[in-house]
């Protein structure tokens, strides 16, 4: 039986929407078809409708993920403030604490660079998160802007990391909280 267009694209999203957040939950290994499958309400069976393997909905859904990243990134204001705003939601405790639900690369980094398959399209959307960055906010100087940029993704991002690997929450906040101030 076919399905309308637009129900097999609505099912496609929810499938990546949630092999994003279980896999940022849990790792690539951590999870298995027939479990983001149920987490979509869908059977195992219309998942290869969808991908052709799971190593292809690890790359779909790095793609799918990191590009939520940079939609957040597009809409923020191009200015001083909106860089500042972008700097504070992305190092708090509230996106520490958000787990799964969040940033790909602080979630998944470690385990991408084993993954051949998703290096790939994790460069694409990283190179533009980066121009993005660099594009949008206020650097030292529109030369210096895609180093500062790099920098700042790679300071965030691990500062990120790190408050979610200690055990000591005022910690983790100060991790934050110096990374946000040297960055500004």
């Amino acid at each position: 039986m076919r399905y309308p267009a637009a129900e097999t694209a609505e099912k496609h999203t929810r499938i990546l929407n949630e092999a994003a957040r279980l896999f940022r939950e849990r790792g690539f290994s951590g999870v298995s078809v027939s479990e983001i499958m149920k987490a979509t309400g869908l059977t195992h069976g219309p998942f290869y409708n969808h991908f052709d393997s799971k190593e292809a909905l690890m790359a779909d859904s790095v793609l799918h993920g990191m590009q939520k990243t940079l939609d957040g990134l597009e809409a923020t204001e191009a200015t001083a403030k909106g860089k500042a705003e972008y700097l504070r939601r992305y190092l708090s405790m509230a996106h520490r604490d958000a787990g799964g639900g969040e940033c790909t690369m602080a979630a998944l980094g470690s385990e991408i660079r084993r993954e051949p398959v998703v290096k790939a399209p994790f460069t694409v959307k990283l190179k533009a998160i980066v121009e993005t960055m660099a594009a949008r906010f206020p650097w030292s100087s529109k030369r210096a802007a895609r180093g500062d940029s790099i920098r700042a993704t790679a300071s965030m991002v691990g500062a990120l990391i790190l408050a979610r690997s200690v055990e000591d929450d005022r910690f983790a906040e100060e991790i934050l909280r110096e990374v946000r101030k040297g960055l500004m």
